[in-house]
């Protein structure tokens, strides 16, 4: 009898190792009080999804699995200040979010790895490569990307005039759902003819962006809105992927992807006609096989 209790103990510890060993969520620390939720799936060739502008990590559900079915590492992290990440009260400058994925990166070990931003995501990935020399990272996608520059400046006319992020910032001060309501419907394009996704699933898009801090939100903004990465983009040396729809309203295709497809030397630059900004969902099929062969190249 006391054999039999043993072996049982036994096999109990055997299948909680198991379970931490399935279990790759985990918190990496950044800096002093900062730990950022991080999810690891799968082996291969490492892949970090950098997510956009207030969403969390979760926005890549159908790119996770995609990926890791085809064998792929993917660690899909919650910037600071989103999901389920810290939310310290200053930090949400672009180099401070930089020195965060450099530390994943670091800590993580990763070698030959690919870098994809969505949107506000894409600055992360140029000033990785302009700040640390794309240590460890052997190709980049920029998808959706605010880069190189948003603002209306004398040497950038068509840009967006400083006025429009005021307002932003005022609404999202105002009514923080609702404007997160609002924004949800312009970037999935969703109109009175086109209706991409339930109404469910948009609901749910807002609650993910309802997780955001407040104040992370406001000053992520004036980030993505501000930040000028023309001059970066040459540092970018290794093979990029540019995906963006031509229907976008959010970041307009003109004002960005198409002038970083100029500037970034060996790219392969695929306009995905009549997607809104939120192609990672209603373009989702076409962007997971685009992704998987440049992946695959």
């Amino acid at each position: 009898m006391e054999k039999t209790l043993l072996n049982a103990d036994q096999s109990l510890r055997d299948f909680d190792f198991d379970i931490q060993e399935l279990n790759t969520d985990k918190y990496i620390e950044t800096a002093k009080n900062v730990r950022l939720y991080v999810k690891d799936y799968g082996k291969g060739k490492p892949v970090i999804l950098i997510h956009g502008w207030p969403l969390s990590n979760e926005m890549w559900e159908y790119q996770i699995d995609f990926l890791v079915q085809n064998n792929y590492r993917v660690i899909a992290y919650d910037r600071r200040g989103f999901g389920k990440s810290s939310q310290p009260y200053d930090g949400y400058d672009y180099d401070t979010l930089t020195d965060d994925l450099k530390e994943i990166i670091e800590q993580l070990q990763l070698e030959n790895a690919t870098l994809v931003g969505f949107s506000m995501g894409g600055g992360e990935v140029v000033r990785y490569f302009s700040r640390y020399g794309g240590k460890g990272v052997t190709k980049a996608a920029l998808i959706s990307s605010v880069v190189p520059f948003l603002l209306q400046t004398s040497d950038n006319p068509d840009g967006h005039p400083k006025e429009k992020s005021e307002t932003t910032a005022n609404s999202i001060k105002e009514d923080r759902i609702g404007f997160v309501d609002n924004f949800g419907k312009t970037f999935f394009g969703i109109n009175i003819i086109n209706k991409p996704l339930s109404t469910p699933l948009l609901e749910y898009y807002r609650t993910l962006c309802s997780f955001a801090s407040p104040r992370a939100t406001l000053k992520c903004a004036e980030s993505f809105s501000y930040t000028d990465f023309r001059e970066e983009l040459d540092f970018i040396k290794v093979p990029t992927l540019i995906i963006h729809g031509d229907d976008d309203k959010i970041v307009p295709i003109e004002l960005t992807s198409k002038k970083a497809a100029k500037a970034i030397r060996e790219n392969t630059y695929i306009v995905y006609e009549g997607a809104p900004h939120g192609l990672f969902y209603t373009d989702k099929d076409k962007l997971n096989n685009d992704l998987l062969n440049f992946l695959n190249s």
